[in-house]
């Protein structure tokens, strides 16, 4: 009997669950007992098999899986942000940095300049000595690995060759006037910069000035003209000086727009003003000899009468300064736009003749101050309208 009733059970009972996921299937046992079986006594036993456990483990460790994954993917742009925060932080205060340091470079070049020039009015050799300690400057940093040795073709020396005989006649020219009147009166002089800019572009390059441009050159000229005719320490040397190291400054930069080689040859501005440098030296040492000869000697200095470990280390000073604050020029002008560092050279002249004004104590009328300060107005005013572009037809 019992064995009829568990034949039709079977019969009876649903066909076998097949395995849909080889993870997620289970199995359904019924068990009897062997023996005292009957329809009112019996109970089937069930049993779930531990398989179905799997699939539901599995995919909560899938959920949790990709919840981390999302959460990992998220955090990669935040990290990326966050970085670049901290590089743009990083590079603004390496950029104001260099800002102050050019600055502070200039003054004390200027300072330390003034004060060899009152007691050894030689600026030709004072030019020479600076450019030979610039020199050295430049092999000791290459010598270190500071930045590489360069690779310079007989095409970019060429090249370059006008640049450095305008470098080399700007700076004897600002010598020359730094020697002859006031340090704030020189660079009022030299505020006309811009000026100079405008009419070589056009002459050379063809670049017509906007409107706005010719503009913005009437307070720079003006200012000028109105401080040059209450200016105490005014002379026609000291005059034609600084505007002969306009001329020569402002040629070197047309120049190098003009002449430099191709772009894929071009150097690094850092690389060019060391190169400049070296061709200055080796082709003004020369000249120096000959128009004033040797005249920076201990033996020269005792029989001046000057101080000689005084004028020394002054002048030696005077050349750190004026090499630094000119590389640093070129670091900042690898940061930033053209436009951008016409204003900071703006800010700096500014800087330059009140620090000047104050340790010479210079005497300043008022009107002096005004056309002092007209012209600087205008040099910025250049610098923002030059951002104008000339409407095409």
């Amino acid at each position: 009997m019992a064995k009829m009733l568990q034949a039709a059970i079977t019969t009876l009972s649903p066909p076998k669950l097949r395995r849909h996921h080889a993870t997620s299937s289970f199995n359904i046992h019924l068990s009897f007992p062997e023996s005292s079986i009957d329809s009112h006594s019996w109970k089937p036993r069930l049993w779930i098999s531990k398989n179905i456990i799997t699939p539901v483990v599995i995919h909560h460790r899938s959920r949790q899986l990709k919840a981390d994954l999302s959460s990992a993917q998220n955090d990669v742009p935040a990290a990326e942000e966050e970085n670049k925060n901290k590089s743009r932080m990083t590079e603004t205060l390496v950029l104001g940095l260099l800002f102050g340091l050019w600055y502070l470079f200039n003054i004390y070049f200027n300072i330390y300049n003034k004060q060899v020039l009152e007691v050894f009015p030689n600026p030709v050799t004072l030019t020479a000595v600076q450019l030979a300690v610039g020199t050295s400057i430049i092999f000791m940093t290459w010598a270190l690995n500071l930045h590489k040795w360069p690779n310079v073709s007989r095409a970019q020396l060429l090249a370059i060759l006008p640049l450095a005989a305008m470098h080399t006649l700007g700076n004897l020219t600002t010598n020359m006037s730094l020697g002859k009147v006031s340090v704030s009166f020189t660079h009022t002089i030299k505020a006309m910069e811009p000026f100079f800019t405008v009419v070589l572009s056009t002459l050379f390059l063809g670049e017509i000035p906007t409107f706005w441009v010719l503009t913005s050159l009437v307070p720079i000229v003006g200012g000028v003209i109105l401080a040059s005719l209450t200016e105490v320490s005014f002379n026609w040397p000291g005059f034609w000086s600084a505007m002969a190291s306009n001329l020569a400054n402002q040629s070197r930069n047309v120049l190098s727009k003009k002449l430099m080689v191709k772009k894929e040859e071009s150097l690094d501005n850092i690389t060019l003003f060391s190169v400049i440098t070296i061709m200055s030296f080796l082709m003004f040492t020369p000249v120096a000899l000959l128009v004033e000869g040797v005249k920076f000697t201990p033996a020269y200095l005792q029989s001046a009468g000057l101080n000689i470990k005084q004028v020394y280390i002054r002048s030696l000073l005077a050349s750190i300064c004026f090499h630094a604050y000119q590389q640093i020029a070129y670091m900042i002008l690898q940061r930033v736009t053209p436009v951008t560092h016409s204003v900071g050279n703006c800010v700096k002249r500014v800087v330059v003749i009140v620090a000047s004004i104050f340790f010479f104590r210079t005497p300043i009328s008022l009107t002096n101050s005004i056309g002092t300060g007209i012209a600087l107005a205008g040099v910025f005013l250049y610098s923002q309208v030059k951002q104008i572009k000339p409407k095409t037809a």
